[in-house]
């Protein structure tokens, strides 16, 4: 067994093998080290301009409004495994704001509540759009850091947004919603 590190969030996965993606934030798995090789963005101080700061709080806010449709879209179904995919979407979309926290040494903020629509298929088409917004968004914040480790944050962001919105057309292809 081994430990590898992610090096965008920095926690630990332990295998055999080096995981296709972290299990924690999404990130690809190119972004995975053994953790003596790891060199993780939230553990580098980073010096952030005033653009940078207005973006990394606009990621935090996305961030915990994701959270939060994400926890009511789980309340809301009663299949099992569509409850279960978006606790596990909750927890990555925590992980990305735990990082913004991380990155900008502030306290997290409070849980926000929102309501979401009862019916599974309207949930998907909402989560499609909260998704691509998100990873439009990244790639921009991306373009615009001067910091090479936020330019590899919001780069990862990206990717894994669009992942999500593939994990929802798979979905929705798979079992005809």
């Amino acid at each position: 067994m081994k430990t590898y590190i992610c090096e965008i969030c920095g926690d630990a996965y332990l295998g055999e093998d080096r995981p296709s993606q972290c299990p924690f934030c999404g990130a690809k798995g190119n972004f995975i080290k053994e953790g003596k090789e790891a060199r993780p963005i939230v553990n580098e101080t980073i010096q952030v301009n005033e653009r940078e700061r207005e973006n990394l709080m606009k990621t935090l806010d996305l961030e915990m409004h994701a959270v939060a449709v994400y926890q009511c879209m789980a309340s809301k179904t009663d299949n099992y495994e569509i409850k279960a995919m978006y606790k596990r979407l909750a927890k990555v979309e925590m992980e990305h704001a735990t990082i913004v926290t991380k990155i900008l040494k502030i306290e997290k903020p409070e849980m926000i509540e929102v309501t979401c629509a009862d019916r599974d298929v309207d949930n998907f088409d909402e989560t499609i759009i909260l998704e691509d917004n998100a990873s439009k968004l990244y790639a921009t914040f991306a373009q615009e850091a001067v910091d090479v480790n936020l330019k590899k944050f919001f780069g990862a962001l990206t990717l894994v947004e669009k992942e999500h919105i593939d994990l929802i057309n798979n979905y929705l292809s798979s079992n005809n919603q």
